[in-house]
């Protein structure tokens, strides 16, 4: 299965291996099973500190990889075969498994370890989903330091009944004993504060204890990691609040326009950015949301506060904005309803869940012409509903889009009604917006693909928005106001790309760090004042 390549890396990995480990691999007369009997194989003959066994008859899910420590019982499994993105997730559960130290804080760490509760986890993924990794590697690394949790990663399209019983419409989908415990991205920050509420408060007591900063940065997207690099290089104090770090571009499966790089999946570009980010003296506080910005007086000197959704309060002489935005929704009845029930954002995360369907992409821009072309290749047929009389996508998109047997393209298409059973979506409403007739349409997904909505909720009556809700700045980044900046997609700039985003972050910090040096703090003047009598 794996390559000469592949091999050689692996064989490298695995040379951080300090205790033995065994993987148990349960297989069925499927070859999907015999498959991943292959990967293990491969695997073991690598490394002396692996052996492997193999149970064959099992009542439990078949195929699937348990990963333990020699004389434990395995508490990290692979229910289908973990490649594609989710090899890194093996590799990372196989080198832990192994006493290889995690690259997470130790106080993670340790709160981790505390966990005082049996917690058994299961995460429905699928292998072309860029989101799911992340949730899979937390849960398999709490699994690994902590003896009363346990964790499965099981791939949807393997585990069809499984889906189907549930309802899974969405991926990840994470149960936690037995229950419905989330849907969509989390961080392993995230998964702490919902199962230790306790630990969350006092979290949020020690963030509101921090002291000012020079420059804070909201938002840890391509826009905020570059105006944390400009502002740390010139020896100030730095720190970003992300709810996920990467934001968007996480969700971005392939980038060929990122100059000096040809091809890079998102992922691997967030990756590279936090890494470089960390090189400097960053404070970086993950898993954090603002829900208020206001500025005030305090010592004398003029500081921006910072309002959490945690509760937590941080100051700051200057604030660069850099939210990003979301995936803007339909608004339409139902959509909220079916919501991860067949209403899906991400073709790449979800489209595998509808295997052999019927769907519909709204919207014929780049980003809905490329979902119906992926989506082409594993459901039964794709319907394009596009508002306009023409579609927005660049020409060779277009073209291959039309070619597809499987894809249909409907113009003056307005969606009007979600459909559903009261479980899952079946179905969608339209207008003719020449003839003015509803059209209704059979199916079991629908993928929104309309563009982007700045989030700027929280900022609304003390930042001056434009019309669609973007932060209206001038050359330099400038809000409306004083001492905050703002750079990115939640920007009125005309063009949304990572490059443009990067270039305004740094416009941003070195707008932050001039005003910065143009504002001395009242005790700073008054220390001159004091020398010069």
């Amino acid at each position: 299965m794996l390559d000469a390549n592949i091999k050689t890396q692996l064989d490298t990995y695995l040379k951080n291996l300090v205790n033995p480990i065994e993987i148990t691999v349960s297989v069925n007369d499927g070859a999907k099973a015999q498959e991943l009997l292959s990967l293990a194989t491969e695997i073991a003959e690598l490394s002396e500190k692996i052996t492997l066994s193999k149970n064959t008859g099992s009542d439990g899910r078949a195929p699937l990889m348990a990963i333990g420590r020699q004389g434990e019982a395995a508490r990290v499994e692979f229910a289908g075969i973990p490649m594609g993105h989710e090899f890194t997730s093996l590799i990372l559960a196989l080198l832990q498994s192994g006493g290889h130290p995690a690259k997470v804080e130790q106080a993670i760490q340790d709160q981790i370890k505390n966990l005082d509760a049996e917690l058994s986890f299961e995460t429905y993924i699928s292998l072309s989903c860029q989101n799911c990794p992340e949730v899979v590697q937390a849960l398999n690394l709490m699994a690994v330091l902590n003896p009363q949790i346990k964790h499965t990663m099981i791939d949807g399209a393997l585990f069809q009944d499984e889906v189907e019983s549930r309802n899974i419409m969405a991926v990840p989908a994470i149960y936690l004993n037995g229950e419905l415990f989330s849907q969509g991205r989390m961080t392993v920050e995230d998964i702490l504060n919902k199962v230790d509420t306790g630990a969350a408060n006092k979290k949020a007591e020690a963030l509101t204890d921090k002291a000012p900063y020079d420059v804070l940065i909201v938002g840890g997207g391509p826009a905020g990691a570059s105006a944390a690099i400009y502002a740390a290089r010139k020896g100030i104090r730095t720190g970003i609040i992300a709810d996920r770090f990467g934001g968007q571009v996480m969700d971005t499966l392939s980038i060929e326009n990122f100059i000096s790089v040809k091809e890079t999946e998102g992922p691997k570009l967030v990756a590279n950015l936090e890494q470089h980010v960390l090189e400097y003296d960053v404070d970086l506080m993950k898993g954090q949301k603002a829900s208020k910005l206001k500025a005030r007086k305090i010592n004398g000197s003029d500081m921006v506060e910072v309002t959490l959704k945690s509760g937590a309060i941080l100051k700051s002489r200057s604030v660069i904005l850099a939210t990003g935005a979301r995936w803007r929704e339909m608004n339409v009845p139902g959509e909220q309803e079916y919501r991860g029930k067949g209403v899906a954002y991400c073709p790449h995360c979800d489209g595998p869940l509808f295997k052999g369907k019927r769907v519909a992409v709204i919207g014929g821009g780049n980003s809905g012409i490329e979902a119906a072309i992926d989506l082409a290749g594993i459901v039964e047929h794709v319907t394009v509903l596009e508002f306009a009389d023409r579609l927005l996508a660049d020409e060779v998109l277009q073209r291959k889009a039309r070619s597809l047997k499987n894809v249909d393209i409907i113009m003056n298409a307005q969606t009007t009604k979600v459909l559903g059973n009261g479980e899952r979506v079946n179905g969608l409403n339209y207008t003719d917006r020449v003839s003015g007739e509803s059209h209704k349409i059979e199916l079991a997904g629908i993928f929104v693909q309309i563009g982007l909505l700045p989030n700027t909720e929280f900022l609304k009556g003390d930042i001056e928005l434009s019309k669609r809700g973007e932060i209206i700045i001038d050359d330099r980044g400038q809000t409306s106001m004083p001492g905050v900046m703002a750079a990115g997609d939640v920007t009125t700039v005309p063009y949304k790309q990572i490059i443009i985003a990067m270039g305004a972050g740094s416009t941003a910090a070195l707008s932050a760090f001039d005003h910065l040096i143009r504002t001395s703090a009242p005790d700073e003047e008054s220390s001159t004042e004091s020398k010069a009598a």
